[in-house]
């Protein structure tokens, strides 16, 4: 084993060219399949946020009075599973508004009406999809004292939409780089064999078998393969560091969601792939060789 392995490593290194645009072919493969598996992931994470319960402000007509609260609560939660329910008066809410932008106007302190409505924040419990969230929010707006409702409705409609186009844009490119990383590890397998073609010949002539010439091969596109998904996942891993916190931030206030990186069962299962592309792409060549 440890003469296959230095076989390789020989091999690899003789061919550094050949060998490195295959590596950066799978890397590049396994770039964009862990691109689309990491917004798979973490979009199924956003759904299952909502469908395990997502945050919605109830804003309130202006005759709205602190009387009606116990009526319309009692209304609110006959019309579906709610968690918790806090009531914003709009009084507490300009408040707010005006400590948290203290340092960035001193319009809001010219104010001589307080032109926000009461509210109530409410935390929706689980559901099977977001069709009934939205069901159960149309429901809640139809009360005659609710002015309006909001859940992240808009931004949640498009991305849905966009989850949607990814899985079949992503399903297709996958397909297609996974397709030329194996072209090209074969050819630099069939190549690679037509450089030692008088060196295998020689071992034909003294009676070695076809496993034993054809194992440094094997072990080659392992190591292809698997220096290709390490330097891929990797690639992925600067490029989530990057931009991950502006978009978990961006997603904080709509729904109780961290953007994640892969998880460590999808990392392991992207590697074996990986190192699998490398040794089957070497495998149908050498069969095609060897008919």
């Amino acid at each position: 084993m440890i003469h296959f392995l230095k076989r390789a490593v020989a091999d690899i290194r003789s061919n550094k060219f050949l060998n490195l645009i295959t590596i950066i072919t799978i890397a590049l493969s396994i770039l964009v399949v862990s691109v689309f598996l990491l917004f798979f992931e973490n979009a199924g994470r956003v759904i299952e946020s909502w469908n395990q319960g997502g945050r919605a402000m109830i804003y309130l007509k202006e005759e709205f009075n602190a009387d009606m609260l116990p009526q319309l609560k009692t209304k609110i939660n006959s019309l579906g599973d709610i968690d918790e329910m806090v009531y914003i008066s709009k009084a507490k809410a300009l408040d707010t508004l005006k400590n948290s932008m203290a340092s960035q106007t001193t319009f809001l302190k010219t104010l001589k009406e307080n032109p926000l409505p009461d509210a109530l924040e409410i935390k929706i419990r689980s559901y099977n999809n977001f069709q009934e969230v939205q069901t159960l929010a149309q429901n809640i707006k139809a009360i005659d004292i609710v002015d309006d409702i909001e859940y992240g409705q808009s931004w949640l409609g498009k991305f849905l939409k966009i989850f949607n186009l990814f899985k079949i844009t992503g399903y297709a490119m996958c397909g297609f780089f996974f397709l030329m990383a194996l072209f090209i590890t074969a050819n630099t397998v069939r190549l690679a064999f037509y450089s030692r073609m008088l060196e295998v010949e020689i071992m034909r002539l003294v009676g070695a078998t076809e496993t034993f010439i054809k194992a440094p091969f094997y072990i080659e596109g392992l190591i292809q393969g698997f220096l290709g998904g390490v330097l891929g996942l990797g690639a992925l891993l600067i490029t989530y560091l990057m931009v991950s916190s502006g978009i978990t931030q961006s997603l904080a206030s709509y729904v109780y969601f961290d953007l994640r990186f892969l998880s460590v069962k999808m990392v392991m299962f992207i590697i074996f792939s990986s190192t699998f592309l490398g040794w089957f792409g070497c495998y149908l060549s050498l069969k095609q060789i060897f008919k």
